[in-house]
C-alpha cells in the first residue's frame, strides 16, 4: 500500500454525532451535537492533513432499542481522493442483558461526495458488534466492501476495546487501544491508542487526548501535490470543544 496507499482513508464514527433539535416523546428521541477539533484522527490517521475539523451529525433513537444515525466532517481532498466532505450514515440495534452489561449491533456507510470520477471509489461499508460492562467497551467492525478502495480489501477488521474511568472533579478517563487489519495490504495491519481526558464546563464538552500508532514515519507520511508532507500518522495531542442538543 504505498505511503497510505490510495490515501488508505481511516475515517469515521470517531469524532462527536452532531446538531439536531432535540425531540422526545415516550418512543421516540432526537439528539445531535457538533464539535471543533484540532485534528481528526480516525483509528489513530489524520483525515485533515493534521489541520482543524469541524464535525457533526444527529441520532434518532427508538424505544425498542433501534436507532438511525448521520455524522459528518471536511477531510482533506488530496488524501481522500478529491472530496472535501465525509458523511457517515449508520443503523443498529442496542439493548441491556442486565445494569452491568449491554451490546450493539449494526452497519455503517462511509461516503465521500466530490470524489474523483475515473478511479476506485472509497465509499465503505461496514457492520459492527459491540458489548459494554460496566466501564469497558470492546467493539468488531468488519468491511463487507473493498475497504477504503484498496484492492482484494474486503474483510478488513478493525478490534478495538475502550474503556471509561470516572476522576474526581467530574472527570473522565479514556483509554483506547484499536488493532486495524488490512486484507490485501501486505504489511500494513497496524495498532493504534489513544488516552484522554474530557470535563463538561460551561455546558459544552472539552476533551484532551493523546493519540499515536505503531506506523513507522515513512508508511505513516503523505505528500500532497503542494510538496508538503506530514506524518499522518504520527503522535499528536487533540483538543476538542463539542456542544450536544
Amino acid at each position: 500500500m504505498k505511503k497510505l496507499v490510495h490515501a488508505l482513508v481511516w475515517v469515521g464514527l470517531a469524532g462527536t454525532p452532531a446538531m439536531a433539535v432535540a425531540a422526545e416523546t415516550s418512543a421516540h428521541e432526537v439528539t445531535g451535537n457538533v464539535s471543533l477539533n484540532t485534528d481528526y484522527r480516525y483509528r489513530g490517521v489524520s483525515q485533515t492533513f493534521k489541520g482543524p475539523a469541524i464535525q457533526g451529525g444527529f441520532d434518532y433513537a427508538h424505544s425498542s432499542g433501534a436507532y438511525l444515525g448521520a455524522w459528518a466532517s471536511n477531510v482533506d481532498s488530496e488524501f481522500l481522493n478529491g472530496a472535501n466532505v465525509e458523511l457517515d450514515v449508520y443503523g443498529g440495534y442496542s439493548g441491556t442483558v442486565s445494569d452491568d452489561l449491554s451490546y450493539n449491533v449494526g452497519g455503517l456507510y462511509y461516503y465521500y461526495p466530490g470524489q474523483f470520477s475515473g478511479t476506485d471509489k472509497i465509499n465503505t461499508f461496514e457492520v459492527y458488534a459491540g458489548g459494554t460492562w460496566k466501564w469497558l467497551n470492546v467493539k468488531y467492525s468488519h468491511a463487507t466492501t473493498k475497504f477504503f478502495g484498496v484492492d482484494d480489501s474486503k474483510n478488513a477488521y478493525y478490534l478495538e476495546a475502550n474503556v471509561t474511568v470516572p476522576l474526581p472533579m467530574d472527570i473522565d478517563l479514556g483509554l483506547h487501544v484499536g488493532h486495524q487489519e488490512v486484507k490485501g495490504a501486505n504489511g500494513f495491519d497496524y495498532n493504534d491508542w489513544k488516552v484522554g481526558l474530557s470535563k463538561e464546563i460551561g455546558g459544552f464538552n472539552v476533551g484532551l487526548a493523546y493519540v499515536d500508532t505503531d506506523f513507522n514515519k515513512a508508511d505513516g507520511s503523505f505528500t500532497r501535490s503542494d510538496g508538503k508532507t506530514r506524518n499522518l500518522a504520527g503522535a499528536t495531542v487533540v483538543l476538542s470543544v463539542g456542544k450536544s442538543f
